[in-house]
């Protein structure tokens, strides 16, 4: 799958700070681990369903994430991103049926325009991006060997035999999300299980390989033709670029379960390992009026809207970053017009920066990057900015240096670009 074009990402002077991201699996705030077997830090993060355009809690995912591949490269590690797309499944030929279009043609444009959004927001693209049709024998092997460790089972039924996977097959199942029993029955039902399928050895047990249907797509398989479920499809495209360990599994906190619980769980049974992901890092979600943006509800501020609207992207990143990435927030009009005022005046003060040397720009770069380590603390990165964009423009600031070089308004700028993805 073709990925899109990469921002330039300016060096800075200095060192990066490693970085801590809380994990949801063990509920602390921890460095993420970057001595890897490969020399690279392994980042598989979660990808679209195309059948709708590109919303902010898409855009508020993949931003955040972002910020986590500038943070390990400012610190000199290579990062091995991986994302996949989901383009083949149900919701898709839902609405694909609705409007009345070809599935496969609805997905492709749908997969555009989320390019597009993504290079317009420079969002550093995945090494590799992966669909779900790309990687059906992967897909297939990984079933195999979880029905070869007896992790998986096929149901006795002459109408869809599907297969699905057992969910006590490994020890540690719900140590991703730390949800209690009834907690994830409810979610499960909720997100697309189907906690009352006849023949199933338990209600969790989720479904890894989809029998053929009349008017669905297939693909064939030593058992049977069918097409992947959703959570394999990502366990297989992960660990097969990423090795059955890596650093980093990345979403919305809608899919701490049980996508990634099952996604883990997955490739814990086949692969034999303790734990597929060293973190697990969920951003919050969007809402519009204190409802959850969603396709459903039809709530969604769109990204390409608001960029075909006039307004600058560097804002739309900076509205997402007026709180934190973990934390439940809401978009609003006024959301954005704060972001865009402030990029006014960042842009301002980088411009009145012009003549002052970089040294007065320096303790700035020190205190984003510490901030950005403790957690991706946008707030207080904001903060310190607008801080130092006031001392500038109040003549507060004063220079020890020579003069000689890069100015502090170069400096900031490309301190901006290189870890916010904002451009001055």
């Amino acid at each position: 799958m073709r990925s899109w074009p990469s921002p330039e990402i300016p060096a800075l002077p200095g060192s990066g700070v490693p970085l801590n991201l809380y994990d949801t699996a063990d509920d602390v705030v921890r460095p993420v681990a970057t001595d890897w077997p490969s020399g690279e830090v392994g980042v598989y993060v979660c990808g679209i369903t195309p059948y709708d355009s590109t919303h902010l809690g898409h855009a508020a995912t993949y931003v955040t994430f972002d910020l986590v591949n500038r943070q390990l490269t400012d610190n000199g590690h290579a990062v091995h991103y991986v994302q996949n797309i989901t383009d083949v499944d149900d919701p898709l030929f839902e609405r694909a049926e609705r409007d009345g279009v070809d599935w496969r043609e609805l997905g492709a444009s749908q997969i555009d325009l989320f390019r597009a959004d993504m290079e317009a927001l420079s969002v550093i693209p995945p090494r590799e991006y992966v669909g779900a049709m790309e990687t059906i024998d992967e897909v297939v092997d990984l079933v195999g060997r979880l029905m070869a460790v007896g992790a998986a089972y096929r149901l006795d039924d002459d109408g869809y035999p599907d297969v699905y996977a057992d969910y006590t097959a490994t020890e540690q199942f719900g140590y991703e999300s730390r949800y209690d029993a009834a907690t994830m029955a409810e979610l499960f039902a909720e997100r697309g299980g189907d906690p009352d399928r006849p023949g199933k050895r338990h209600p969790l047990d989720a479904l890894v390989w989809r029998a053929h249907r009349d008017g669905e797509p297939a693909w064939d398989s030593p058992f049977g033709p069918g097409r992947p479920g959703w959570h394999v499809e990502c366990s297989a495209i992960a660990t097969n670029r990423l090795g059955a360990s890596f650093a980093v599994q990345g979403g919305g906190s809608d899919l701490r379960f049980p996508h990634h619980e099952f996604s883990a769980a997955h490739a814990e049974a086949a692969h034999g390992c303790a734990r597929m992901a060293d973190h697990y890092v969920h951003t919050g979600m969007i809402g519009l009026g204190g409802v959850k943006m969603s396709k459903s509800l039809g709530n969604l501020v769109f990204v390409s809207k608001l960029v075909e609207a006039g307004h600058d992207p560097a804002a739309i990143r900076l509205g997402l970053y007026e709180n934190h990435y973990r934390a439940d927030r809401d978009w609003s009009d006024a959301v954005l017009t704060r972001a865009e005022e402030r990029l006014a005046r960042w842009r301002a003060a980088a411009q009145a920066a012009a003549d002052l040397p970089a040294d007065v720009a320096a303790p700035l770069v020190a205190e984003v990057r510490a901030a950005l380590a403790d957690d991706l603390d946008t707030p207080r990165v904001l903060q310190l900015v607008d801080d130092w964009c006031e001392q500038v423009t109040g003549g507060s600031l004063a220079a020890s240096g020579d003069g000689a070089g890069q100015t502090a308004g170069d400096l900031v700028t490309a301190m901006a670009d290189a870890l916010l993805g904002v451009r001055l």
